[in-house]
């Protein structure tokens, strides 16, 4: 998919009452609001409505600390598909601690990162005009790549961000080989002379600051910190999750760094 930039998205208009604002993703049709029972496996999570319970799919992998509480309420997306065997797919928790709905859906940054390019809300892009998904280079594929005249490709990994502790928001909620996989990758990429960035989205309201959830992963966090040192980019946002859709909140400071 190639997206471009465009004037007439309504949604770039900057406000400082983001409650206001339309969803910059928005769900398609209302989606299934549920009472959670329990998460089965991976990819199972079983939910309850008007005294039945109905069996869900979720594309999160990760612990989900604090996700899954039973009774929490659940909104789900609906498929038409009919190829699929779930038609539901789980796309937030509410967090009764932190008092917000959570996005848990894993598809949602990349969707995020090129509905905020088409809008030209991300000051990271300036300069750039089409954005490319799921784009090879080598022997890798990299979730985007923003190009224009007269700046240097911008190669993009997105991630999705459940975990938040003490208000910093935290990567990864669980041991990730493909995240520490990612990261090398971007540092080969700003060796050979190109820009590289990692596009966190924090998919709840309560995080003030975005760093490696070392106590999990200290491997990831330790690459984490080495990317940072060799030029990968770091670009964690905070979003809104509504039952409407998602919004895209600012830009959040990385936290402090371990001595």
């Amino acid at each position: 998919m190639i997206v471009r930039k465009t004037t007439s998205c309504t949604s770039a208009l900057p406000t400082s009452d983001f409650s206001s604002e339309q969803p910059l993703v928005p769900f398609a049709g209302p989606l299934l609001e549920a009472a959670l029972v329990r998460r089965e496996k991976r990819f199972l999570v079983w939910v309850r409505r008007d005294g039945e319970e109905l069996c869900i799919h979720s594309n999160n992998t990760g612990a989900m600390f604090g996700l899954t509480e039973p009774g929490s309420p659940v909104l789900a997306s609906h498929s038409s598909n009919p190829r699929r065997k779930l038609a539901y797919t789980q796309e937030a928790v509410f967090c009764s601690a932190a008092g917000c709905w959570v996005g848990v859906n894993t598809q949602m940054p990349n969707r995020l990162l090129a509905a905020a390019f088409a809008c030209d809300r991300l000051p990271f892009c300036t300069g750039y005009t089409t954005l490319r998904t799921e784009v090879v280079r080598e022997q890798s594929r990299f979730d985007a790549l923003a190009q224009g005249d007269g700046v240097r490709n911008l190669w993009i990994e997105c991630k999705n961000v459940t975990l938040v502790e003490d208000e910093v928001a935290c990567f990864p909620d669980a041991r990730s080989d493909r995240g520490r996989k990612h990261l090398l990758e971007l540092m080969d990429v700003v060796a050979s002379g190109e820009r590289a960035a990692m596009f966190y989205l924090i998919q709840r309201s309560d995080g003030h600051c975005f760093g490696p959830a070392d106590c999990i992963d200290p491997d990831y966090a330790r690459l984490f910190w080495q990317a940072v040192d060799r030029g990968v980019e770091m670009y964690p946002y905070r979003a809104l999750v509504t039952p409407e859709g998602v919004s895209l909140l600012e830009a959040l400071p990385l936290a402090c760094r371990p001595r």
